[in-house]
């Protein structure tokens, strides 16, 4: 009788090990094929506090570090940032860089003279 309890048990756990094998191999599938897609399709910041962090492209802070800035304006906007070279002006985009930030276009580099 007692091995008649334990083999039933032992039944049971197999299958609840298999499904739980089954979820996750089918998780990691699912992000797996859509990190590879590359489908950087993302709603637009909302009015209601819905912030981007944008990399200001070709800017650098004091430090020599990429400039990052956080914003709540839509793609399109051109903001200025203030940094040891002067007054610089980026327009923000919706395209978004490997590090998960969008990138901010530098403006005066691409104006006609």
């Amino acid at each position: 009788m007692l091995i008649d309890v334990f083999s039933n048990w032992l039944a049971d756990v197999f299958a609840g090990l298999t499904l739980l094998a089954l979820g996750f191999l089918s998780r990691w599938l699912r992000r797996r094929t859509t990190a590879s897609s590359g489908d950087d399709t993302v709603a637009p910041p909302t009015a209601g506090g819905g912030f981007r962090t944008y990399t200001l492209l070709g800017a650098r802070a004091a430090d020599g570090q990429p400039v990052h800035m956080p914003s709540s304006k839509p793609a399109g906007t051109v903001v200025t940032w203030t940094g040891p070279a002067g007054r610089e002006g980026f327009e923000l985009t919706d395209h978004r860089l490997p590090d998960g930030t969008y990138g901010a276009e530098p403006v005066a580099r691409y104006q006609r003279r």
